[in-house]
């Protein structure tokens, strides 16, 4: 982007109003309606794409178009300027480039943190050094440090502090959630006990946590700080025997959930605002249908994560392909209508009288990180076994199917929409892409957990406590999977 531009200057009440006009509708759109409006019209008038990186919108006229199309508009039209629709800045046809103006960037940085404060996300700001930082820099270059795609800041190996392996995974996995990362590296957090001497607080701890990756240093870390401090708060997991990595995970955002200002998981999503609802926070539809008059009764309920069945019973649903199953298989399970025959009938509402009804689960709102954890540790009276079925699970994968929505579309209790656009919206924002994998190797009783992550430039790398080697994007699929996570591949601000 150029630093400055001398044609603009002429033209900035204009660019200015109709900056006005199209940031919240088409830039940053602050609801619904606008989403799809934007979705609707922002497509190449040429080549007709519509998910360009580079779509833009000519600020003489209503013309779309991506920016290869768009210089040849601006020059066969004899326009000037076009803004991106993506980011709201502005592009000079004379420069040849994306310009900076001090004043269109205030209007456009002030649309932007509207929209990113509508989703409790952080704001962002420009960084004005000072005249006498501006010469240290400038006559002291290693203060500043270039990141390269052979960067190896924020990978760090954990040290091992006795059969703390599973720990060690899902710290991996935390540190490198693209969206957790964002708030504690922008230092969003604010403890609750701040006076106290010896803090108690996890957030804190993970916040430290944070700092001890990206600061540079590679020698192996020794998380027993957060280790302790999940003890202390968790106590059915002290102890230095092997634990499994799903109970420490779901312990540990608990004790996070509550350090950050929560006393529960919320049962509205009017309860909590805080990073971890936030993040990791979607919602469990039920629905009971009486099999006698057909009414159904919902209930609504959040979860931070997804327990699939990969069992014997999972190998002969109809979706299961042999001895192997996918993701989508286990999903298309969890969500499929289950008779809950006599044994558990249910006082129907509309009839008055105890019936049979069926349940089928479906994903309400889906979370802005989805953790899948495929069942592998069998537990009865009789014995315990580990499950090593293969599983099958994409890079990508879109949530649509097994949403609320889609089902209720399906059986025609929602109107079907005609517009193509519109579901190719939905199904835009509920795709994920795949950011870490914890492994667990071995038996029940002597076992191993490693995790694969997903670091910068998509380089995927494993992490098995204290090392840390380079991995192809191959082996995370082919590998078997315990826990699975992934992000939402688009949000909803820029």
């Amino acid at each position: 982007m150029s630093s400055s531009c001398v044609h603009i200057a002429k033209h900035r009440r204009s660019l200015a109003k109709t900056l006005n006009t199209v940031i919240f509708s088409i830039i940053f759109p602050d609801n619904d309606a606008s989403r799809v409006l934007q979705a609707k019209y922002v497509r190449c008038r040429q080549c007709r794409t519509r998910l360009c990186s580079l779509m833009c919108a000519c600020c003489e006229c209503s013309t779309f178009a991506c920016i290869q199309h768009m210089r040849t508009h601006l020059k066969e039209r004899g326009h000037s300027f076009a803004f991106s629709v993506q980011t709201g800045f502005v592009y000079c046809k004379r420069c040849n480039d994306f310009v900076y103006d001090r004043r269109m960037e205030r209007a456009r940085r002030e649309a932007e943190n509207a929209a990113r404060r509508s989703l409790s996300l952080s704001t962002r700001c420009l960084w004005h050094p000072d005249s006498a930082l501006v010469e240290t820099l400038r006559y002291e270059p290693t203060m500043m440090t270039r990141f390269t795609r052979n960067t190896s800041r924020g990978l760090r190996g954990l040290v091992n502090l006795g059969n703390t392996c599973f720990m060690n995974s899902i710290i991996q996995a935390m540190v490198h959630t693209p969206h957790l990362k964002d708030y504690f590296m922008t230092d969003q957090h604010r403890c609750l006990t701040p006076s106290h001497p010896n803090s108690q607080c996890l957030m804190c701890e993970l916040s430290n946590t944070f700092q001890e990756f990206y600061k540079g240093d590679i020698t192996p870390y020794k998380p027993h700080r957060f280790l302790n401090l999940v003890w202390t708060h968790a106590r059915h997991l002290a102890g230095y025997e092997q634990q499994d990595a799903h109970e420490f995970f779901i312990a540990a955002l608990d004790v996070l959930h509550r350090h950050s200002g929560s006393s529960s998981l919320p049962t509205t999503p009017q309860e909590c605002n805080c990073i971890i609802d936030w993040i990791f926070t979607g919602k469990l539809q039920s629905d009971l249908t009486c099999l006698n008059c057909g009414g159904v009764s919902t209930t609504v309920d959040p979860y931070w994560d997804i327990s699939l069945d990969v069992g014997q019973e999972a190998l002969l649903s109809p979706s299961a392909d042999g001895p192997h199953i996918s993701l989508e298989d286990c999903l298309q399970r969890y969500i499929r209508p289950e008779q809950l025959g006599s044994a558990a009938k249910i006082k129907c509402a509309r009839c008055n009288t105890y019936e049979e009804s069926t349940k089928q689960l479906t994903l309400k709102t889906l979370p802005m990180v989805a953790c899948f954890h495929l069942k592998r540790f069998e537990h009865n009276s009789k014995h315990r076994k580990k499950m090593d079925t293969k599983v099958y699970f994409p890079q990508f994968i879109d949530m649509t199917p097994f949403t609320a929505a889609y089902r209720e579309r399906s059986i025609g209790h929602e109107q079907k929409s005609n517009s193509v656009v519109a579901d190719a919206l939905t199904k835009n924002r509920n795709k994920y892409e795949l950011f870490a994998v914890v492994n667990h190797d071995g038996t029940m009783e002597s076992g191993h957990y490693t995790c694969f992550i997903r670091h910068q430039h998509n380089q995927w790398f494993q992490c098995d406590d204290q090392i840390i080697s380079r991995a192809p994007v191959e082996t995370v699929l082919a590998s078997e999977g315990y826990l699975l996570f992934y992000h939402k591949s688009h949000l909803d601000y820029y």
